[in-house]
């Protein structure tokens, strides 16, 4: 069952963001990496505000991918840390905001006390109704297609589904998004034009805007500019 997530009249009910261009930032102002990264968090801040003040619901930002690990150590644990701390340092705000935080991807592989900073975040906010903010860490949308393909399986080789059975929403079902609605915009920031192994299933029939502002400069006014061309189409679902 889809969870009710309800948006402002004439705003995409779901928007996600591949927030890209931290580390070009960082180069292009000479500054370290990990700095592009400090200012990403703050320009995540000023997108769920401008969620908020527009009516958004629902909010997925693609914060680290598991292509992501090939970077080096010091800047994978440097990055862990700097989300370690939005994680126990923002949730009260957050929640004090109505903002509902959820998590996706491997949680396995994420140091413990990430980990645990996260389960304290979504603890923390989980009665949140003004947005549902989804925050995708160690993800990778063939991964999660894969999780899904064995779930599948497996409940094939038990006898509890048929093959015959299998079809859109059983699939949705065993994702890591299950029960949440499909994207309408995908938003990447950085001026690239790919969706690097992101919210591959559901972004089916998503709409698809990219801009040359890097994320770490990403503000409201660039929101609006995503949103204007999105009410500007016609969104045929492939009819």
């Amino acid at each position: 069952m889809i969870e009710r997530v309800p948006a402002a009249e004439g705003v995409p009910r779901h928007v996600a963001i591949i927030m890209d261009g931290n580390r070009r930032w960082a180069l292009a102002n000479g500054l370290p990496a990990l700095e592009g990264h400090r200012r990403g968090v703050a320009a995540l801040e000023r997108a769920v505000d401008a969620a908020l003040q527009r009516g958004i619901a629902m909010l997925t930002v693609y914060a680290f991918s598991e292509e992501n690990w090939k970077r080096g150590g010091s800047e994978v644990a440097g990055l862990f840390g700097i989300a370690e701390r939005f994680a126990r340092d923002r949730a009260g705000a957050l929640a004090a905001r109505g903002v509902r935080v959820r998590v996706i991807g491997r949680r396995d592989r994420l140091p413990a006390g990430l980990s645990d900073a996260f389960r304290s975040l979504e603890e923390r906010t989980a009665q949140g109704t003004a947005l549902l903010l989804m925050i995708a860490v160690d993800y990778g949308a063939r991964a999660e297609l894969r999780d899904a393909c064995r779930a599948l399986a497996r409940d094939v080789a038990a006898g509890t589904l048929a093959p015959d059975q299998i079809d859109d929403a059983s699939i949705a079902a065993r994702l890591w998004t299950a029960g949440l609605p499909d994207p309408d915009l995908v938003v990447r920031t950085g001026g690239e034009l790919r969706l690097s192994n992101f919210l591959l299933y559901q972004s089916a029939y998503a709409e698809l805007w990219s801009t040359p502002v890097p994320w770490p400069e990403f503000d409201g006014s660039a929101l609006d500019r995503a949103l204007d061309d999105f009410t500007s189409r016609e969104r045929r679902f492939g009819g």
